[in-house]
């Protein structure tokens, strides 16, 4: 669940990004989150957990210096202590931003899940420090975390496997690398298990910044599909049997491009202003 925030200071953004962000040229999804964190004068944590690659962190640490971030740390949690570490804590206690990177988003869960960082991010966000995460780490951010499943437009009993993710929000569930690696079955058959979530499916190079009233605007070259199962009339996921085929009534969809945007309170699409 989400941190409770403290009267009279905003929440962070909460910032996912569907993967494969463009790291050489506009970068504009990049830019976008470095302003929103202070420019020049950002403090940018990132958290490489869900990669192997030694270099991601380094690799991080050197685009946003780049873009001309002066403070930027990696955090070496690559083990369930390491996220316990007091040094680790005080070093993120500084941020204005944190980025958490792509990888595995169960090596993320299982490594970061009910520790004293974890915690500390959660609370960060409500008082006002902006997270972004990237792939794995934009799968992680809502309570509920897509940790596996099948391809294919098609929703059915089985295709989707849920794990519990860091809580920033618990109104969304999230899919990343969407449109390239055809999600959008595994996606509605993970509403499907509890019509309360609203789906977002976000493609490579796109982002969608959600501000503290639960309004987010879509950025970045693809596009975001969003699946509002709130006037849904009928599921047969109740009785449905391993690999059914399942039937879902009255579901919403909107596909975003750059510039629109979505209410997560009233379920309001709005096209560029």
């Amino acid at each position: 669940m989400p941190s409770p925030g403290t009267k009279g200071v905003d929440r962070g953004y909460v910032i996912p990004i569907g993967g494969a962000e463009d790291k050489l040229r506009d970068q504009s999804i990049l830019n976008r989150f470095v302003d929103l964190c202070g420019g020049e004068k950002a403090r940018i944590t990132v958290i490489p957990t869900a990669s192997a690659l030694e270099d991601t962190g380094d690799n991080y640490i050197r685009i946003y210096k780049d873009l001309g971030v002066k403070e930027v740390i990696s955090l070496p949690i690559v083990e369930r202590e390491d996220a316990q570490s007091e040094k680790h804590l005080a070093e993120l206690e500084q941020s204005t931003g944190i980025f958490i990177t792509g990888g595995n988003q169960l090596r993320l869960s299982t490594i970061l899940g009910g520790t004293p960082i974890s915690k500390a991010i959660r609370r960060l966000n409500a008082h006002g420090i902006h997270v972004a995460g990237t792939s794995a780490g934009a799968a992680i951010m809502p309570e509920h975390m897509i940790s596996g499943g099948e391809s294919g437009g098609t929703p059915k009993q089985g295709a989707v496997s849920l794990s519990p993710g860091l809580g920033l929000t618990n109104k969304l569930v999230i899919d990343q690398h969407f449109r390239q690696r055809n999600r959008l079955g595994r996606l509605m058959s993970a509403i499907a298990y509890n019509p309360f979530l609203i789906g977002l499916g976000i493609d490579e190079d796109t982002a969608v910044f959600i501000n503290p009233e639960g309004v987010l605007e879509v950025e970045g070259k693809g596009a975001v599909t969003i699946i509002d199962p709130s006037e849904l009339k009928y599921s047969s996921m109740h009785n449905a049997r391993e690999g059914d085929t399942i039937s879902l009534i009255g579901m919403r969809v909107h596909v975003l491009a750059k510039g629109c945007g979505y209410s997560l309170e009233t379920g309001d699409a709005h096209f560029p202003k």
